[in-house]
């Protein structure tokens, strides 16, 4: 078994008020020197051989992702 990670942000013209709620809330909390989040999401795949890359592809942009405002990205893990 592989792990894949599938990464999917919002793209960046799109708003995200999440990570802009996340930006206001560590100034507030005193955390200084951060000027910008963005809040995306990771999927954790456990997949066989068999799985291409193709595959995965299909899988998170027609599962995972929202294409129009959502941008991905598969990785596959080395296990130790």
């Amino acid at each position: 078994m592989a792990r894949v990670v599938v990464d999917v942000m919002p793209k960046e013209e799109i708003l995200d008020p999440q990570g802009q709620a996340i930006a206001g809330a560590l100034g507030r909390l005193g955390y200084a020197g951060v000027s910008g989040v963005r809040q995306g999401k990771r999927f954790e795949l456990e997949v066989d051989g068999s799985v291409s890359d193709a595959d995965l592809a299909k899988i998170a942009e027609d599962l995972l992702a929202n294409t129009v405002i959502e941008d991905w990205n598969v990785t596959r893990v080395q296990q130790s």
